[in-house]
């Protein structure tokens, strides 16, 4: 018996083509299982607050105070550099300055009094009570007010506090007035010049 070769072409096509591809396997639909409950790790407790730390605000209120206006300046100086806070043409009613060979930050202003007096500088992060001392020994003036100045390390963390406040920071110093001012690059430029 010859069996015909185009017959046997034709019944291996027949196979091939009535053979599929297997489909693919179900979805298996997992049931819905309530999720875990998350475990809460407990924090350590903050160190208690002293002098030298950032502490809660010491004005409530103070991001809605309307912002002092002005501007910040930046300025070279020798040993150093400033950055002042002010309206053009007149006095700075705050600065910042950088003194290399102390080394130290200066935050001065002027104001009335005749010995130290209290101060306080708010963030976005906290607060700290400070005191301001006149600057240069100068303890009276007889036209007018003086300089105060509160001095801090190079390293101090309300530097970076400050340069770093969301938007603002408000500097407070008895006998003057409260300064809500922005937190511009300028101020981390003068605290960089000194570190």
């Amino acid at each position: 018996m010859k069996i015909n070769t185009a017959l046997l072409l034709m019944a291996s096509f027949a196979l091939l083509r009535g053979c599929t591809a297997l489909p693919p396997p179900p979805i298996r639909q997992l049931p819905a299982t309530a999720p875990k409950p998350q475990t809460v790790q407990p924090r350590p407790a903050p160190a208690p607050a002293t002098s030298a730390t950032i502490s809660k605000p010491v004005s409530a209120g103070w991001r809605d105070a309307p912002q002092t206006p002005g501007a910040w300046t930046y300025s070279a100086e020798p040993g150093g550099s400033a950055v002042r806070f002010g309206q053009p043409g007149a006095a700075p009613q705050l600065v910042i300055r950088c003194e290399r060979e102390r080394p130290a930050v200066l935050i001065q202003r002027e104001g009335t009094g005749s010995d130290t007096m209290p101060a306080a500088i708010t963030t976005s992060s906290g607060a700290r009570r400070l005191s301001a001392a006149p600057a240069g020994g100068k303890t009276m003036s007889p036209n007018g007010p003086i300089l105060f100045e509160m001095a801090l390390a190079v390293s101090d963390s309300l530097l970076d506090a400050m340069a770093f406040s969301r938007g603002r920071f408000m500097v407070e110093m008895g006998g003057a007035p409260t300064l809500v001012l922005p937190a511009w690059a300028e101020i981390g430029r003068v605290i960089e010049d000194c570190r």
